[in-house]
């Protein structure tokens, strides 16, 4: 008599499921914060707003932590890509001024590995608990034939607020303000499609092998945290006006600063301004790769850009420094056509 056909014989586990949810439930209660009323496991997660808002705005964002999760599995290491996608989030919503408040994930794979969620939970629930953000719920999805064996995705939710009056849009942007371009972490969450293609298919280099040249290994490098920058930049408003901010990611440097500048504002960048770091030049060596195809894909080590007022800059840049950011002068607002000019790239 043939076996019967059941849902973990067509792949699906639910006991691992259970058993996942257990081992990451403290972890996601340790982000908790006073405005969360429900726990982990229900069909939703519920957030109360505090009263101390006049007119709050809600903002918010996902994203995904794209194809460096490849060197995740490539290492078996899964503690690291969930700060990586809290911190990117986080960032984006940041450059409108808004406080995080909850987030959300979801994690599909073609096998549920109770461990391996508990290290992706950790590094989630690790980003968050650092900017006061409540992990409040998420989905894990079993869905084999459809993911590849021992791979997984993973994505991100955030909602955050702001007053009204305190939107951070670009649109008070105007000639003569002064651009500060924060340090970034490697190549955080973008550009791993080209890296992966040229690091390990054009320079034949493996995961664990040691770059004098970077000081650690490839993969080790590559799995570096997308850097945060909410506890300075929230220090920083406090006392002093941020006109416009543009996180660095996708589209680099151009792409992600022309988002934010009004008509007739044009962006001067002297990319001489800043050190790159090491794995930018490691990559455009390696893989031959032209300058403008290095901006319009990498950070090139800037992370997260500010435009403030000339009278601000400096002591902005101070206090930025005193919080240990590195941070660098890379530019300024010029009256013309709406646009980024980079100079000295070749």
């Amino acid at each position: 008599m043939p076996k019967k056909i059941t849902y973990k014989s067509s792949g699906v586990d639910i006991g691992k499921a259970d058993l996942a949810l257990r081992k990451i439930k403290s972890l996601a209660q340790s982000t908790f914060t006073p405005g969360v009323l429900s726990e982990l496991g229900k069909f939703g997660g519920f957030f109360a707003l505090k009263k101390k808002y006049k007119e709050p705005v809600l903002i918010s964002s996902t994203d995904s932590v794209g194809t460096k999760l490849k060197v995740a599995f490539m290492l078996n290491l899964h503690d690291t890509v969930g700060e990586d996608l809290v911190n990117h989030c986080v960032n984006d919503i940041l450059v409108h001024g808004a406080k995080p408040l909850f987030f959300l994930d979801y994690i599909g794979t073609s096998r549920l590995e109770p461990e391996v969620v508990k290290n992706i939970v950790s590094g989630l629930s690790r980003g968050c608990r650092r900017v006061g953000c409540a992990l409040v719920g998420g989905e894990m999805a079993e869905l084999p034939e459809f993911y590849k064996k021992g791979e997984y995705d993973l994505v991100g939710f955030i909602v955050g607020v702001v007053e009204r009056e305190k939107i951070i849009d670009g649109s008070s942007i105007s000639p003569g303000d002064q651009i500060l371009g924060l340090r970034s972490n490697g190549l955080h969450t973008n550009g791993y499609s080209l890296a992966r293609r040229v690091i390990f298919d054009a320079g034949k280099f493996k995961a664990g092998d040691y770059v004098n040249d970077l000081r650690t290994t490839i993969g080790r490098e590559l799995l570096k945290v997308h850097r945060c920058y909410a506890p300075s930049i929230f220090n920083i408003l406090k006392r002093h006006k941020i006109k416009g901010m543009a996180h660095i990611t996708g589209g680099g440097i151009s792409g992600n600063l022309y988002r934010i500048l009004p008509e007739g504002c044009k962006a001067i960048i002297d990319t001489k301004n800043w050190k790159k770091p090491p794995i930018i030049s490691f990559i455009q060596k390696t893989g031959d790769i032209d300058p403008e195809e290095m901006y319009k894909v990498f950070n090139m080590g800037i992370g997260l850009v500010l435009l403030v007022s000339g009278k601000e800059k400096e002591l902005v840049e101070k206090k930025l420094k005193k919080r240990k950011e590195r941070v660098y002068h890379i530019g300024e607002i010029v009256s013309g056509k709406r646009g980024v000019k980079l100079l000295n790239i070749g």
